[in-house]
């Protein structure tokens, strides 16, 4: 399993941390695409049997892999993922998180907002995606989720959407034993879908 610390992540500088501003999601793909690469170069991988998956931010680099590097991936799956940034922006507990990265509001520079965003490039989807959310999220609420799978639907891709009751806090996750599993359950049946039932029965 890869776990890339694609840039902009925290406790490594202020240079690495500000490598994703006004590049969310461009530049995090490469890392993790870069990732991939190597891996495949060396036999570690399999470049026909690539997934991806992640939750908060991780959950918004899968959905823009979903969206920009369909063919790369058998399946995917976004957890609690931003799918647009105006979106995410009108609606989130912290909006001054947005233009702190993105260095403006979307009503200053809708261009970059877009570019950014991984529904701009739903057309492009074809990766089986799975989306999980929480009811009561604050941090991603859930209409990044709807919008997302909404697209997915319309692209005709595989998809399935799960909103999970019982989150505490914000909401933004998996808060008990019992959520934690069911999260990795559904998870693990997606995966075993698309990676090794037999195609007949999907």
């Amino acid at each position: 399993m890869l776990e890339p610390n694609y840039r902009g992540s925290a406790g490594y500088g202020e240079k690495f941390r500000a490598l994703n501003v006004r590049n969310l999601g461009v530049g995090d793909a490469w890392d993790v695409l870069s990732g991939i690469d190597a891996l495949v170069a060396q036999g570690l991988a399999d470049a026909n049997r690539v997934g991806a998956m992640g939750w908060s931010q991780g959950g918004y680099i899968s959905a823009y892999l979903t969206t920009h590097d369909s063919a790369r991936f058998k399946a995917i799956s976004v957890g609690a993922g931003i799918s647009d940034w105006m979106t995410y922006y009108v609606s989130t507990d912290i909006t001054p998180f947005t233009p702190q990265y993105l260095k403006a509001t979307p009503w200053d520079d809708p261009e970059i907002y877009a570019k950014t965003s991984p529904m701009t490039y739903i057309k492009g989807a074809k990766t089986p995606t799975l989306i999980q959310h929480g009811a009561t999220d604050q941090r991603v609420p859930p209409p990044n989720a709807f919008e997302l799978y909404r697209g997915l639907q319309d692209q005709h891709v595989p998809s399935e959407l799960i909103i999970y009751r019982g989150f505490e806090g914000v909401g933004h996750g998996p808060s008990r034993p019992k959520s934690s599993r069911a999260v990795m359950t559904h998870n693990l049946e997606w995966f075993d879908k698309y990676f090794f039932a037999d195609p007949a029965t999907r």
